[in-house]
């Protein structure tokens, strides 16, 4: 294991994390947004997606209503991975 991410399925409001490409992916793609990073846990749901990497920082994407994502006011949906400020040190 490389701590790489790969996510696949239902592509709408960025939930896969492939930035612009929010097409639906039929087989397992490379999340490129973590590439030089080792990711060491993950969680997916039916709309947005959580991963934390080994050196401590969280990130997460996809659809960003109701404050979900868990990046204050900003409410928008995330085509990529974007780190959690609030757990930053």
């Amino acid at each position: 294991a490389d701590g790489a991410v790969f996510t696949w399925g239902k592509g709408e409001d960025g939930c896969l994390g492939h930035g612009e490409d929010l097409s639906n992916q039929l087989l397992p793609k490379k999340v490129e947004a973590f590439a030089g990073q080792r990711v060491v846990a993950v969680s997916a749901g039916g709309g947005h997606s959580l991963a934390s990497t080994a050196d401590g920082a969280v990130f997460t994407w996809g659809k960003g209503e109701d404050g979900c994502l868990g990046h204050g006011e900003d409410l928008s949906n995330q085509l990529l991975p974007k780190k959690i400020e609030a757990f930053a040190g």
